[in-house]
């Protein structure tokens, strides 16, 4: 069996491996093809072309980029239907998937289309489902209330579970990597360099404040390949010269260590309470794209803890309130008492899944259930 998979950031790379591994263990043989990660490679997919190409987030901020991708789904799409694939699997990142997913659909409407990650039609822009399933036919959701809304676009959907619960803790020894006198921050600016670009000056800023309330502060800022450059050239001049990490045992013991968490919006959130980490939402954005995403949101929250827990105990620093001396009070609080997060946090695990089979392998049998 031939599968074409499509991934456009780490947070799809890590999803579309274990998705892969589920497959293998279930059914061996299986050969893939198409776009991915490290992680992805690692589990045998060779990519069409870097993965980085297409970490790019928000409407301002892809228009400078927009023939380069236009010309990559054309190649995207083009190499799928060569393929001659089982299935096209798109994970995520849907700009640019599911364009890929309705240039192959029109060429080939028999071929399966498969789509990881529902879009978050619960949140802003419900319109999106039925757009999409003019194209896709099977969904895998990551969230427990998301199948609903999928199945009554015209899509079907099996929720999978979410890859958090499912991630390896830090063991003893991978702990004692950071053990340390003084509190731990867990920088988290994103995995993306507009990302980075905006949110490191403040991140760095809020860095100072606590730094003077706290001498013996701790800087720990696991990153990615793809900005790790970026990273270190934007924190050189922070009031604590931060920790960076790209080995997966220090992150672990990063998330596990962490007295508390700066982090930008994301699911990152979900790494976190899977570490019990207590957490503060900071993001920025170009104002166009931060205001056109404000009309159309349809949920007063962006943290995802905040969402399946249903709860909003988590703060969030969004936009114009995304300002190191709103951010440091709200880190100086967790700093003194975390407790408030804590139920929230395992109720979001349970509810994602923890406990159950690996949802890499849920999706698998999801996959070959719709083949």
């Amino acid at each position: 069996m031939r599968l074409y998979l499509i991934a456009g950031e780490p947070s799809g790379d890590r999803l579309g491996a274990a998705l892969m591994a589920g497959l293998k263990t279930l059914s061996p043989g299986v050969e893939f093809h198409g776009i991915g990660g490290p992680l992805m490679q690692a589990e045998g997919l060779v990519s069409l072309f870097p993965m980085e190409e297409l970490s790019i987030m928000g409407l301002i901020e892809v228009l400078p980029k927009y023939r380069h991708l236009k010309r990559r789904i054309a190649e995207a799409a083009s190499a799928a239907l060569a393929a001659q694939p089982a299935a096209l699997i798109t994970i995520d990142s849907p700009d640019f998937c599911l364009r890929v997913a309705a240039r192959v659909k029109s060429a080939r409407p028999d071929l399966r289309t498969i789509h990881y990650v529902a879009p978050s039609v619960w949140a802003w822009r419900p319109g999106r489902a039925a757009k999409m399933a003019r194209h896709i036919d099977h969904v895998l959701a990551l969230l427990p209330f998301e199948p609903p809304h999928m199945q009554a676009a015209g899509m079907s959907c099996d929720f999978v579970g979410h890859p958090v619960v499912a991630e390896p803790l830090a063991s003893p020894e991978e702990r004692a990597l950071l053990a340390g006198d003084g509190p731990l921050l867990l920088a988290l600016p994103g995995s993306r360099k507009g990302e980075v670009s905006r949110l490191c000056p403040v991140f760095g800023q809020t860095v100072a404040r606590l730094k003077a309330r706290h001498p013996a502060l701790r800087v720990a800022l696991p990153t990615v390949r793809g900005v790790e450059a970026l990273v270190r050239e934007r924190t050189r001049d922070w009031a604590v010269a931060p920790q960076i990490i790209t080995d997966p045992a220090l992150k672990r013991a990063a998330f596990a260590m962490a007295d508390v968490a700066l982090a930008a919006s994301g699911t990152v959130s979900l790494e976190l309470a899977a570490n019990a980490c207590p957490m503060v939402i900071a993001y920025d954005m170009n104002r166009l794209t931060l205001w056109l995403m404000r009309r159309a949101a349809m949920v007063d929250t962006v943290t995802l803890v905040n969402l399946v827990s249903e709860t909003r105990v988590v703060p969030e620093f969004i936009g114009e309130a995304c300002r190191p001396d709103l951010i440091a009070p709200a880190l100086e609080a967790l700093l003194a008492d975390p407790s408030g997060q804590n139920r929230a946090m395992a109720l979001t695990m349970e509810r994602l899944g923890k406990g159950g089979e690996a949802p890499g392998l849920r999706a698998a049998r999801s996959v070959l259930s719709v083949l």
